[in-house]
């Protein structure tokens, strides 16, 4: 199982020295990002809009195995190459990561660099979200 919830704000840099050149590097980041949503096959939650003046990505969803997945990391690592102001929290359980098969982990995008953690609120998941599977024998 693989399931994921996050969410990117989109910003062009970290510094906006000029407003207005600003916007238009980021008309044109945030075009190439709607581009490359609408060629993922994801089934799941993948949404880009404008809020506020603002966009983000909001992206969710639980697929079987971490394979059908992976275009999910991908899209998160490359907002970070192509704003590198922008940043962003991704939360994934996956059962099949070696090591971490208990865990939450977060995927934090600041400044153009991902990094992963353990999300210390929900792991590990056993006793933190589920009760321990018991085998009970018969008497």
């Amino acid at each position: 199982m693989f399931e994921y919830h996050g969410w990117i704000t989109v910003r062009a840099s970290a510094t906006a020295d000029d407003e207005e050149e600003e916007e238009g590097g980021l008309i044109e980041i945030v075009d190439g990002l709607r581009r490359r949503i609408e060629q993922a096959v994801d089934p799941y939650l993948l949404d880009l809009r404008w809020m506020n003046g603002e966009p983000f990505v909001h992206l969710g969803g639980n697929a079987n195995h971490r394979s059908g997945a992976e275009d999910v990391i991908e899209l998160f690592a490359h907002v970070g190459a192509v704003a590198p102001g922008s940043y962003g929290l991704l939360h994934i359980r996956d059962d099949e990561a070696r090591g971490h098969e208990n865990d939450i982990r977060v995927l934090r995008l600041v400044r153009g660099v991902v990094s992963e953690h353990t999300e210390p609120l929900l792991s590990p998941c056993i006793p933190t979200l589920e009760d321990p599977f018991m085998v009970r024998c018969a008497p």
